[in-house]
């Protein structure tokens, strides 16, 4: 699992400094963004890497990695969003979003840690594409808890939806990445 960690970083590292390259050119302006914009702007990350992933022509050259890091920064700023809430007007500073963006990592990571301990990085054999599916099923699952005002009955709430789809796509990151090794 050392690998898994180093990995893990190495992935986040690019994801973060494209987050903060995004907060010199806009500021905070993701801060105004509803719960349901992030998870459609999710989604429609997720259905863009299936449909490269099926589709035999690709018309616009960006490709699935920059996809996944999409997902990942999307899913961080839902997580701050669920915690400090949707406000009107931007209000992080550089600093405070980096911050936010890095205890929402930290928190995530150490899941994906645990998990990893109890199933045995059972993800290192599956297919990217199954992990593709996996989040577009975690982001139906979120659309439904939103539909249903944040209410659910046995079921895990939206941040550990998020949480887990930021760790699907990371695990994808990491297997494409070893793909072409």
């Amino acid at each position: 699992m050392a690998d898994t960690s180093k990995q893990y970083d190495k992935i986040i590292e690019i994801c973060k400094n494209l987050f903060i390259n995004k907060m010199r050119d806009y500021g905070s302006a993701w801060r105004i963004l509803r719960l349901p914009s992030l998870t459609d702007q999710i989604f429609i990350k997720t259905q863009r890497i299936r449909g490269l992933q099926q589709n035999k022509v690709q018309k616009v050259a960006e490709g699935q990695i920059s996809e996944f890091i999409g997902i990942i920064n999307y899913s961080i700023m839902a997580l701050v969003q669920l915690e400090l809430g949707v406000v009107e007007q931007p209000d992080l500073n550089m600093e405070d979003s980096v911050s936010e963006y890095d205890k929402n990592v930290k928190i995530t990571k150490q899941l994906m840690m645990d998990k990893n301990h109890d199933y045995g990085e059972a993800w290192r054999d599956m297919r990217v594409s199954s992990l593709t599916d996996l989040i577009l099923q975690k982001l139906l699952r979120v659309k439904q808890i939103e539909d249903n005002k944040g209410k659910t009955l046995v079921s895990e709430g939206i941040d550990a939806n998020y949480q887990d789809m930021i760790n699907y796509a990371i695990f994808a990151l990491i297997l494409l990445e070893e793909e072409q090794a």
